[in-house]
């Protein structure tokens, strides 16, 4: 496992994160508290210290879970959760979005109730939830410089969606030096990813990215394929049944990432991701111990070559030859679609 820092945080992380919205809820199938510590270790003992929850997930018990787990190790791991989402007030309704609650004095309320269930006395990575641009106040910027002055968070950042990005969000968090910022990135959405990183380059921001999805669903690492029928309440459900067809025929074409005996595919597209140097940690969704060593280990597997970074660009910016929607061809947006036209995508705001 390698490690890179986060911004300019001084955090170390490692290249491969543990996403935590597998633990503590059922959206990617349930598993028992002891199974899910149990992984949570496992992925310790494979060099993974980037851990990655939200205080909404499972209603602060994947934060417990996660604490209970890393006790011991706490001082060699780096912890991130996100707040923003009020399900105290709220019951949640399947996997619909929640109330968001950005005012400052809720945020401070949130942050150390999380402390609580995390058995911490202080958050490494503290990002805001899916926050709207206008969300984003001077008194929410202030908030955070706060609790970095008191100790109580190391950095902070901005985790996007639930769609695939949203534009002005990342945009301002960037600009803002926020020190991560989140978004779903992987060969086959690319859209937001190569947007952030213009931005950083353009602003000579030290921010850095956090793709998760990195397999797009299960179509990269082949564990959705067209024999596979997802189960009532999984998460993947949500992708059209066209952006799976089409997936499947865009893997045929990117076969060339492989290299038998030393890269599959699930650590190509992870390596591809790697290949960023704003990139700091990626977060693919663990649902057992076989993921984990095999995603883990794509921190060592033979990097992209500079030729295979280019063919991917070029299958990409070609629709991979295939003239037929994929269902996916919108961009979540919180400014009327503003910042997709802006950005020049040929792309529409989702509803």
């Amino acid at each position: 496992m390698h490690y890179r820092e986060l911004g300019d945080s001084g955090l170390e992380v490692s290249e491969i994160g543990f996403g935590a919205w597998v633990v503590g809820t059922d959206w990617w199938g349930d598993r028992s508290e002891d199974d899910a510590v149990e992984m949570i270790e496992y992925a310790v003992d494979r060099g993974i210290t980037y851990f990655d929850t939200g205080d909404v997930y499972g209603h602060g018990r994947s934060e417990e879970l996660i604490g209970r787990a890393l006790a011991d190790v706490r001082d060699e791991v780096t912890v991130a959760t996100k707040v923003g989402y009020d399900f105290y007030n709220n019951p949640q309704a399947g996997h619909g979005e929640l109330p968001k609650e950005m005012d400052p004095e809720y945020l401070r309320e949130a942050v150390e109730k999380s402390l609580e269930r995390l058995g911490m006395d202080s958050i490494d990575v503290l990002q805001l939830h899916n926050a709207n641009v206008d969300e984003i106040t001077p008194d929410v910027l202030e908030l955070l410089d706060e609790l970095e002055e008191e100790g109580t968070i190391e950095a902070t950042g901005l985790a996007l969606g639930p769609s695939i990005g949203w534009l002005a969000e990342g945009d301002l968090a960037i600009e803002e030096e926020f020190d991560a910022v989140q978004l779903v990135w992987n060969v086959l959405e690319r859209e937001v990813g190569n947007h952030f990183l213009e931005t950083i380059e353009e602003t000579g921001s030290s921010t850095s990215l956090i793709p998760r999805v990195p397999h797009s669903s299960g179509v990269l690492n082949e564990q959705v394929t067209p024999e596979t029928e997802l189960g009532e309440g999984d998460h993947r459900g949500f992708r059209p049944d066209e952006w799976y067809e089409t997936g499947w025929e865009k893997l045929e074409k990117l076969r060339f990432l492989e290299r038998d005996g030393e890269r599959t595919m699930g650590q190509a597209s992870i390596a591809w991701l790697l290949s960023h140097d704003s990139v700091a940690t990626v977060t693919p969704t663990f649902r057992t111990a076989a993921d984990i060593d095999e995603w883990a280990a794509a921190s060592d597997v033979p990097e992209l070559s500079a030729e295979e970074v280019e063919r991917v660009a070029e299958l990409y910016a070609n629709d991979f030859d295939i003239d037929r929607d994929d269902g996916m061809d919108s961009l979540r947006s919180s400014v009327n679609g503003e910042d997709i036209e802006s950005a020049g995508l040929d792309k529409l705001a989702a509803d």
